[in-house]
């Protein structure tokens, strides 16, 4: 049993912005806009935030790709 490709394409689309959020803090603080301590705390936001809006749309993705409950038409 493989991935399905838009599972892929999305977990692919939220490794990228993840990695550009983290490329935004890391030149802030070369820049000296925000200090090391508030540098690390974004990085953590970052991950966390990244992590958790993926797993929201993985789990919303899934419940449309199979639903559990089966609408019924009546006529």
């Amino acid at each position: 049993m493989s991935i399905p490709s838009p599972v892929a394409t999305g977990t692919f689309l939220y490794l990228i912005l993840g990695a550009v959020l983290l490329g935004l803090v890391f030149a802030s603080r070369l820049t000296g806009r925000v200090s090391k301590d508030n540098a690390d705390i974004a990085n953590v936001v970052v991950v966390i935030a990244t992590i958790s809006t993926w797993l929201f749309w993985c789990c919303a993705w899934m419940h449309q790709w199979h639903p559990l409950i089966k609408p019924i038409y009546e006529e």
